[in-house]
C-alpha cells in the first residue's frame, strides 16, 4: 500500500527557497498548543533525528481559542521564550521551523477517484499519475469547503492545502504499491488531504515572520501524530485510532494498514474539563486546573475528589459522544482498528482513559472487539531519539510528529536512490 511507503506531500509554506543542504543539520518543531508552547530542536543525521533542546512555556487564557491563535503578539512572546529555552539547551540557533495547526475548522479527508484511461495498453508513467493526483486534490478542496460550510451553517472560510498522503492505488481492481509501468483501463486512487483556513495559516505565517525563522511547513496536528508512529518502514501495517487531547481540541486520526484514512477534530479539550470544575465548585481557573491534575497524581485531597469527579462526569459524557460521532464518519472502513493510542496533555486525565476503557461508548461503531486503550510513549516514535531526558511522556508526541513532517518535507532522511518512495515524494512535491 502506498500509505505504508508514506509517499506524502507536505504543503510547503516557506519564506525562502532554502535548499536541503541549508536545513540538513537542525530542525525545530513548534507545537503552539492552547495550554503550552513546546519547542524541540533536533539534529539530523542519516535516517534519525536526535532531540538536543527543549522549551516549554504556558499560554495565557486569551492567547488561544479552540486550538487557533487569538492573540498573535502574545503567542509570539511565548514562542520566543520556548525557542530561547531550547536553543540554550541545544547550544545552537536553529531557524528551520515546522509548526502544527489544529482547530475545529481544519478538515482532513480521504477522497477516492476512479479514472477510465483511453488507452488501457499504455503503461502508466509519473506524468499521468501526477495529473490524476491534481484532479483528486481539486475535488478534495471542493469537498472540504462544502463540508465546512455545512458544519458552520454559513459561508466557509478560504481553505489551503497543508498536507497530502497517498493511501492506495488500484489498477483494474488490483492493488499496487508502484503504479509506474502497469497497464490497465481503470485506475482508482485514494488520497488523504488536510486543509486549514487561510486566516489560521496567515496567523502562523505572521508568527514565524515575527520570530524571524524559516517556516518550512505547516502540518495538521493529527496528521503529524500519525507520521510519528508510522515512520519509513515500507512493510509497516499498523492500524490504530490516534487521539490527541489538547487544551482546546481533541484531534483524531485513523491509520489503517499504514495509511492515514482521515482526521477529525472537535472543540473539547483539557480546558473545557477544567472549566467544568471551575463552574461547579465556584473556583478560579488555576485552582480548578490544580484539582483536575491532582486526580491523576494523588495531589487532590480525598475530601475534594468526589466533587471534582462529579463535576467532570457530564463533560466526559459529552467528550465520549464527540469521539463516537467523529469515528462514525469513517464510513469507508468496514471496521475500525481496535487499538486506541492517546497523547496530549488532556490524555493525562485518568478519568478520561477509564471512560474510554470501561464504558460502552463503542458498541454502535464497527469495532470487531472492545478497543484497547494506551498512551503513546516517546520511545515508540519512529526514528526520533531524545538526548535531553526531558521527553518523558505522551505530552510531547505531537511536537515529535512535527519533526517527522519537517524531515519528510525537506527530504532529510536518506533513502535508496531510485526507490519508489523517492519517486513518489518527488511526484508529490511542490
Amino acid at each position: 500500500m502506498i500509505g505504508k511507503l508514506t509517499a506524502l506531500k507536505n504543503k510547503v509554506i516557506s519564506k525562502t527557497a532554502a535548499t536541503k543542504e541549508q536545513h540538513s543539520q537542525h530542525l525545530v518543531a513548534l507545537d503552539i498548543g492552547t495550554e503550552f508552547v513546546k519547542a524541540l530542536i533536533a539534529r539530523v543525521h542519516g535516517d534519525q533525528l536526535t532531540i538536543i533542546g527543549t522549551g516549554r512555556v504556558r499560554q495565557h487564557l486569551a492567547d488561544m481559542q479552540s486550538g487557533a491563535i487569538a492573540d498573535i503578539s502574545a503567542v509570539v512572546t511565548n514562542c520566543e521564550q520556548a525557542l530561547s529555552q531550547a536553543e540554550t539547551m541545544a547550544g545552537v540557533s536553529a531557524r528551520s521551523v515546522v509548526i502544527g495547526i489544529a482547530g475545529e475548522l481544519v478538515q482532513g479527508l480521504t477522497v477516492t477517484v476512479k479514472v477510465n484511461r483511453k488507452d488501457s495498453q499504455k503503461a502508466l508513467d509519473i506524468a499521468e499519475i501526477d495529473r490524476i493526483i491534481k484532479l483528486i486534490q481539486e475535488k478534495a478542496s471542493s469537498r472540504a469547503a462544502q463540508k465546512l460550510q455545512s458544519e458552520t451553517g454559513g459561508k466557509a472560510p478560504e481553505l489551503k492545502l497543508v498536507n497530502s498522503a497517498l493511501v492506495s492505488i488500484d489498477i483494474d481492481g488490483y492493488k499496487v504499491t508502484n503504479p509506474v509501468g502497469f497497464q490497465g483501463k481503470e485506475v482508482m486512487v485514494q488520497l488523504f488531504t488536510a486543509f486549514a483556513p487561510q486566516i489560521h495559516i496567515g496567523a502562523l505565517e505572521k508568527t514565524a515572520h515575527e520570530l524571524d525563522v524559516d517556516l518550512v511547513a505547516v502540518a495538521a496536528e493529527p496528521f503529524a501524530v500519525a507520521r510519528s508512529v508510522i515512520g519509513n518502514n515500507p512493510n509497516a501495517n499498523m492500524s490504530a485510532i490516534l487521539i490527541d487531547v489538547g487544551g482546546g481540541t481533541t484531534d483524531i486520526a485513523v491509520v489503517n494498514e499504514g495509511g492515514v484514512e482521515g482526521t477529525k477534530m472537535f472543540g473539547i479539550g483539557g480546558r473545557v474539563f477544567t472549566k467544568s470544575i471551575e463552574r461547579e465548585l465556584g473556583l478560579d481557573y488555576i485552582q480548578a486546573e490544580a484539582l483536575k491534575l491532582g486526580l491523576s497524581d494523588g495531589r487532590t485531597p480525598s475530601t475534594k475528589r468526589p466533587q471534582v469527579e462529579d463535576a467532570l462526569r457530564k463533560t466526559l459524557d459529552i467528550w465520549l459522544s464527540g469521539v463516537e460521532l467523529a469515528l462514525s464518519e469513517f464510513k469507508n472502513l468496514d471496521q475500525l482498528p481496535n487499538q486506541i493510542l492517546l497523547c496530549g496533555g488532556g490524555a493525562s486525565l485518568l478519568m478520561l482513559r477509564e471512560a474510554l476503557a470501561d464504558s460502552n461508548w463503542y458498541e454502535e461503531l464497527p469495532f470487531t472487539k472492545k478497543p484497547i486503550i494506551k498512551l503513546i510513549q516517546p520511545k515508540e516514535v519512529i526514528s526520533i531519539v531524545d538526548s535531553t531526558g526531558d521527553i518523558d511522556d505522551h505530552t510531547y508526541i505531537t511536537a515529535m510528529g512535527l519533526l517527522r513532517v519537517g524531515a519528510d518535507t525537506l527530504g532529510l532522511f536518506e533513502l535508496p536512490s531510485g526507490s519508489i518512495r523517492e519517486r513518489l515524494n518527488r511526484l508529490l512535491s511542490v
